[in-house]
């Protein structure tokens, strides 16, 4: 498989990333790619030895014309990476308001809803 990749994906079929995290594959720049199948499957064990739950499988696939993985998302949706930085700057936004006087019920509510 020389135009093609490995990557590894997990009985929910979401996908490893980079960052150590599962993705839905919703933006496929941000998973793991790997060149060699033995890799993938090295990695496959280190990540079942430390969650005996896992039920993971080095999955093959093409690349787009972008040279991304080419793969189709998972019904079980993880945040984006645009979702957790907005989700990240409300907390942070909640927490400087907090500090600065306090914020009166309304607005506490308003930041949590942000949030989500």
């Amino acid at each position: 498989m020389s135009d093609g990749v490995f990557v590894i994906r997990n009985q929910l079929g979401q996908f490893w990333t980079r960052a150590g995290e599962w993705v839905d594959g919703r933006e496929p720049q941000r998973l793991l790619k790997i060149k060699h199948h033995d890799e993938a499957v090295n990695q496959l064990v280190e990540l079942s030895a430390k969650d005996i739950e896992l039920r993971g499988e080095v999955f093959a696939c093409d690349l787009d014309a972008r040279k991304e993985p080419a793969v189709e998302a998972s019904a079980h949706l993880t945040p984006t990476l645009a979702e957790k930085t907005a989700a990240k700057r409300a907390e942070e936004a909640r927490l400087a308001a907090a500090n600065e006087g306090g914020l009166d019920e309304g607005a506490e509510e308003a930041a949590q809803q942000t949030a989500m």
